[in-house]
């Protein structure tokens, strides 16, 4: 009854600023009722940035994006989740070919998903990192061209889903957060919202 008393009335209004559909899911699972509102950045980053400073610099970025002032009382939330492997950043496809691209030089190895989050209210500015270890099983071709065909990842970094097909046959340990993968560190994010 507590924490259900201490959830409810969280001092702030809480934001999302993104239009993905598994930060909206994972946010709402963790009890907080939020309003969202997503951010369009443009999402360059400087050359020299590596890893995890990639995904650290894009959710600064989406947050200072946002298209107006935050009242008092309001909590904004902007993530970016990146793939990175082999000291190369795999972000959205481009395309099918692309995709295939991406998922062959995945397949058979290991890849690190980093997914930074900034909380940012009107005075105040919070940023975080969590890291997770994928390891692929090899895929053939066929493999990566049905799961391009029928699941057209290409809202998704690295060109796959851990919670879909891809997921479940290709994926042979996470070592770190599997919701991180997925696109937010639901409980570092929790432990920072009721720090904030």
């Amino acid at each position: 009854m507590e924490l259900e008393k201490r959830l409810q009335s969280f001092p702030y209004k809480l934001i999302l600023g993104s239009a993905s559909p598994r930060r909206q899911e994972l946010l709402k699972s963790l009890g907080f009722s939020y309003t969202l509102s997503p951010v369009n950045a443009d999402e360059q980053w400087p050359q020299e940035l590596k890893g995890e400073q990639i995904s650290l610099f894009l959710s600064k970025l989406k947050s200072d994006g946002f298209n107006r002032p935050l009242e008092k009382n309001e909590l904004l939330i902007t993530a970016d989740t990146i793939v990175w492997c082999e000291n190369k950043v795999y972000n959205k496809p481009l395309d099918f070919e692309d995709g295939k691209k991406m998922l062959a030089s995945l397949a058979g190895r290991m890849h690190e998903v980093f997914t930074s989050v900034c909380l940012r209210s009107a005075d105040k500015r919070v940023s975080f990192t969590d890291c997770s270890k994928v390891f692929f099983k090899p895929l053939s071709e066929a493999e990566i061209e049905y799961y391009l065909r029928n699941f057209k990842p290409y809202d998704k970094a690295g060109a796959y889903g851990v919670q879909d097909w891809l997921g479940y046959v290709a994926i042979e340990k996470i070592e770190g957060s599997f919701y991180n993968v997925m696109g937010l560190p639901v409980k570092l994010l929790y432990e920072h919202l009721m720090d904030f």
